[in-house]
C-alpha cells in the first residue's frame, strides 16, 4: 500500500501518536507524517504510506490554511491555552476596526521568532526541551509569509480568524504578536488546519473511520497516489526501455522519453519520471541542454 492519507487529527494527541495509530491499524511499518501539528491543534495531517515516505521532502506544502481562535487579555509561555499565563492586559477599549487594522498589518513577508515551545533545533536540541527546563535561549528569526488574514468573528475576548500562510509559520506566535501589538496580550484558544498544499479537509478521514474503511475494503478510495501528490513537478514520461534503465539504476537519455521537449529546463530543477501515471523516480536536472547519451540528470529517489 503506497500513497498519502489525509488524517483529520483530533486534539490532545501528537502527530507521532497519529502515525503510530495508522501503523497499528494498517499493520504497516513504513508510515510517516509530512508536517507536525501541535497536540492541541486539530485538522489536516497528511500521512505517507509505504513508498510514499520517500516523496515527503518533495511535496509542495508551501501554502497552508488554518481556522483559529485567538483569545485576548492574556499571553502564555506556550502561546496557546495549554501554557501558563505570563502577562495580562485590558482589551475592553479595543474596537473591531482597531483589531482588524492590527491583524491586517501582519499580512506580507516578515520575520517571525520561533517560540521556545517548538520542535526547532538549537545546537542539536529541540527548543521545547530547553523550555521545559525553564530556559529561554536566543533564537534566529525566520522569514515567513502571511498571504491573508480574514477576521470571521469578533466576540471579545475571542477573535475567530482564517489565515493563509507559508510553511513554517507558527499561528500561535502570530496570535501572540498580534496581542503584543494590541497591548493586551493574546494566545490561541483553538487551531484547526484546513489545508496543507494539495491536502485538504474535505478528503480527510478520522482515525476511527480508518479502521472501518479497512474492514470494508474501501481504504484505497481515500489514498492519494504518490504520482498525483508530486504533480507540481514537471513530468517526464518514460518508454519501456527507459523503465528498464531506471530499474537497473541507469540514467535515461533523450530517446528513453515519450514526447520529449527540452525547452525551459533549469539547472537544479526537480522532475518526476513516470510511465502510465506511475511514479518511478524523482530526479534533478544537471544540465538544461539535453544531448543524446549524455547524463543530464541525477536520481534523487527511485520508487519500487
Amino acid at each position: 500500500m503506497n500513497g498519502f492519507l489525509v488524517i483529520n487529527k483530533p486534539a490532545g494527541i501528537t502527530s507521532h501518536d497519529v502515525v503510530s495509530s495508522v501503523r497499528k491499524i494498517l499493520k504497516m511499518k513504513k508510515v510517516g507524517h509530512t508536517g507536525t501539528l501541535d497536540p492541541f491543534a486539530t485538522g489536516v495531517l497528511p500521512v505517507a504510506l509505504g513508498e510514499a515516505t520517500k516523496a515527503i521532502s518533495y511535496l509542495d506544502e508551501s501554502v497552508k490554511e488554518y481556522l483559529a481562535v485567538m483569545r485576548l487579555g492574556s499571553a502564555t509561555d506556550t502561546q496557546d491555552y495549554t501554557g501558563n499565563v505570563v502577562r495580562e492586559g485590558a482589551y475592553d477599549h479595543l474596537s473591531d476596526d482597531m483589531i482588524r487594522e492590527v491583524c491586517t498589518s501582519f499580512v506580507g513577508t516578515k520575520n517571525q521568532l520561533p517560540p521556545m515551545f517548538s520542535a526547532v533545533k538549537q545546537s542539536g536540541i529541540r527548543l521545547y526541551k530547553l523550555a521545559r527546563q525553564g530556559l529561554d535561549v536566543t533564537r534566529e528569526p525566520r522569514s515567513i509569509t502571511i498571504f491573508s488574514i480574514k477576521i470571521e468573528n469578533i466576540k471579545l475576548p475571542d477573535i475567530t480568524f482564517r489565515v493563509l500562510c507559508s510553511r513554517g509559520t507558527y499561528v500561535r506566535t502570530l496570535a501572540n504578536d498580534i496581542g503584543d501589538m494590541l497591548g493586551c496580550g493574546a494566545h490561541l484558544a483553538r487551531l484547526h488546519r484546513e489545508k496543507s498544499g494539495i491536502f485538504s479537509q474535505d478528503i480527510s478521514v478520522t482515525i476511527e473511520k480508518l479502521s472501518l474503511l479497512r474492514d470494508q475494503g474501501l481504504l484505497s478510495e481515500h489514498i492519494i497516489s504518490t504520482y498525483f501528490s508530486l504533480s507540481h513537478l514537471r513530468d517526464l514520461t518514460l518508454t519501456e526501455q527507459g523503465i528498464v534503465k531506471i530499474r537497473h539504476g541507469v540514467i535515461p537519455s533523450v530517446k528513453d522519453f515519450l514526447a520529449f521537449s527540452q525547452e525551459g529546463f533549469q539547472r537544479g530543477e526537480k522532475v518526476i519520471l513516470s510511465n502510465n501515471s506511475k511514479l518511478l523516480a524523482v530526479a534533478e536536472i544537471i544540465s538544461p541542454e539535453w544531448m543524446e547519451d549524455v547524463k543530464n540528470m541525477r536520481f534523487l529517489r527511485v520508487f519500487n
